[in-house]
């Protein structure tokens, strides 16, 4: 144990240094003016004129999502979607960053053992003493003299100015900030996986539209075929028809290409080669979006990930600038080590003869390179503003994605309603025109432009539901729900 005298001459020796180290605080103090930006987090109160708190974000994704091939799909996307597995590797990384920053800030303790010897010559200085020297009576050097050594030593860069520990803030913030990162990967994950299918449900109708028009078309050029033979119309009557089946049969193909890539990326998205999708697609033309409850815009600023994860960086920008400023001021070192050391192994369990111990502290600060300190302290702050437009951006778009969403849900709801009134009105022509051009009463460009209408009408039916389900995605997605794993 330290005699009393001993840990006094220690105390004394801090108190000086940290005597110095308030001494040259005043050369170091003056750091360059910052240009400031404060951020802005000002919302409006309401979307429209909704004032119900109540807000769909907050239901689990199983709970706003019913058909149970779409919520197989996801459950397996979230285990093996590459892109967010490889998210999951960055929160690691940031993780293991917090811990780097804390063990900074801390004292690094070490063991360290060593053994050597070395041989002097005579005629030298130190090979005279040891001739002319006896380590006990009667017992000279021994030669070569060896040299044997066991301590322990530790370093400690006392942390005045918070520079380290303004570090591991950051770094802490920065990996709370790769988790709500992780989150917004998710949300977009399970909205893009929604789309994809309800797009492929959309292709399937479709397709069966087209597989219907073709059979309607081979019946009606038969009846033309018929006409022709009966001196009815000619023969560009009958080919115009046929035209217009090889048309359809062709479109039919197109879709099938377009279900192959929905297919394939759905698959991609779920981490896996190509298999078939599960799904049923029967339903589809009678499928209503569940009503949708948007809260108020402040709710944004905790559903979504995406503006969480901007509020951390920004956070961790300025404890950058606070670090970055530190290194304006000098910094304290200490230094201390304790062991054992003599010539003989046998010798160093004697002590105090073999004991050694030493403690040093130094102060160092910038003189001549204050330049590039400067400019690593400009830079840490115009990253900080940028943090502040980031997220001031992120803000605004997200309540715009709302108030696009809910407009977009509104909108497609009247066009489909009179979609489906279109397309009675057409799909009763076709009959219409097929009877009146049975008793000569329509010629054959009625027929096929009445059929086209007809065939295009149902296609942009299917088309605008298909847009009210993506806009039942995107609001849920707008509005940051998803995530959650409750």
């Amino acid at each position: 144990m330290m005699t009393l005298n001993r840990r006094q001459m220690i105390t004394k020796y801090i108190n000086r240094s940290l005597a110095m180290v308030s001494m040259t605080v005043a050369i170091y103090s003056c750091t360059p003016e910052l240009q400031v930006k404060e951020v802005s987090k000002n919302l409006p109160d309401l979307y429209k004129d909704e004032t119900d708190t109540t807000n769909s974000a907050q239901m689990n994704w199983r709970e706003y999502f019913t058909d149970p091939n779409l919520v197989a799909l996801i459950d397996t996307a979230l285990m093996n979607n590459q892109e967010l597995n490889i998210t999951l590797q960055e929160i690691e990384i940031s993780r293991n960053e917090v811990m780097a920053r804390k063990g900074e800030y801390l004292p690094s303790v070490g063991l360290g053992a060593g053994a050597g010897f070395d041989k002097v010559g005579r005629y030298t200085r130190n090979g005279a003493l040891e001739a002319t020297t006896d380590i006990e009576p009667g017992k000279e050097f021994p030669e070569p003299l060896g040299d044997y050594m066991l301590g322990a030593y530790a370093s400690w860069e006392v942390d005045i100015w918070k520079k380290l520990r303004n570090a591991k803030a950051a770094a802490y913030n920065r990996y709370l900030s790769s988790v709500d990162g992780k989150n917004f990967v998710v949300t977009n994950l399970i909205a893009e996986i929604a789309n994809s299918y309800y797009e492929l449900l959309a292709l399937d109708n479709q397709l069966a539209i087209v597989q219907q028009n073709i059979d309607i078309q081979k019946d009606a050029l038969e009846v033309v075929k018929y006409q022709k033979q009966s001196a009815r119309v000619t023969e560009l009557a009958v080919k115009r028809f046929e035209a217009q089946v090889l048309s359809t049969r062709s479109l039919q193909y197109e879709i099938q290409q377009l279900i192959i890539e929905t297919e394939n990326k759905i698959n991609f998205l779920l981490g896996r080669y190509p298999q078939p999708i599960q799904r049923s697609s029967e339903d589809f033309g009678t499928l209503v979006p569940a009503l949708v409850s948007s809260g108020i815009p402040s709710q944004l600023l905790q559903n979504r990930p995406d503006i969480r994860q901007a509020e951390l960086e920004l956070m961790a920008s300025k404890l950058d600038v606070k670090s970055a400023k530190a290194n304006f001021y000098p910094s304290l070192g200490i230094n201390a080590g304790i062991g054992l050391q003599a010539f003989n192994p046998t010798y160093l369990v004697k002590t105090p003869e073999s004991l050694l111990y030493s403690l040093a502290g130094d102060i160092a600060g910038p003189l001549i390179n204050r330049k590039a300190i400067t400019a690593t302290y400009l830079n840490a702050n115009a990253k900080q503003i940028q943090a502040v437009y980031n997220y001031e951006r992120t803000i605004l778009n997200a309540y715009l994605e709302v108030q696009n969403q809910l407009a977009s849900i509104g909108n497609l709801a009247n066009s489909y309603e009179l979609k489906e009134q279109q397309v009675q009105a057409l799909t009763e022509s076709v009959d219409i025109s097929n009877t009146l051009f049975k008793s000569a009463r329509a010629d054959y460009m009625e027929i096929l432009l009445t059929q086209r209408d007809a065939l295009e009408s149902r296609f942009d039916l299917v088309e605008t539901k298909m847009l009210q389900m993506h806009a039942y995605v995107n609001i849920y997605r707008a509005l940051g729900g998803g995530w959650e794993s409750k």
